[in-house]
């Protein structure tokens, strides 16, 4: 599976609301940068991600303007800008900001190792 078909399916499987479907293209040891938290591991990751699906109901997460900023045959670093809305106490509400992902190759498969979100919203 290429680095771009990686990005994009770890996309769908966010949008399922099921960490294991998620999880499938995390790195253990993989470190997140949200606006407000700091998560390291599949752990504190899913517990964040599961707080959020929540917290946020019928979230859909989107990307646009995919920037491959640097690409080898071990690693990859992309820049977008990402899209998410859902329903809080019943209001649909969303917001959209920058994120930076960066993937390496774990038994031949790309896996994200970090993942930065920063809120413009």
């Amino acid at each position: 599976m290429s680095v771009q078909k990686a990005l994009e399916g770890y996309i769908q499987a966010t949008n399922t609301h099921v960490f294991e479907n998620v999880s499938k293209f995390v790195a253990p040891e993989a470190v997140y940068w949200f606006t407000k938290k700091e998560c390291i591991g599949l752990k504190e990751i899913e517990e964040y991600f599961i707080n959020s699906w929540n917290l946020i109901k019928d979230e859909v997460y989107s990307i646009s303007n995919v920037n491959w900023i640097s690409m080898d045959e071990k690693s990859a670093t992309c820049l977008y800008t990402y899209h998410w809305e859902g329903y809080y106490n019943g209001d649909l509400i969303k917001g959209f900001g920058n994120a930076t992902n960066v993937f390496i190759i774990i038994n031949n498969e790309w896996k994200l190792i970090h993942e930065h979100l920063s809120s413009l919203t």
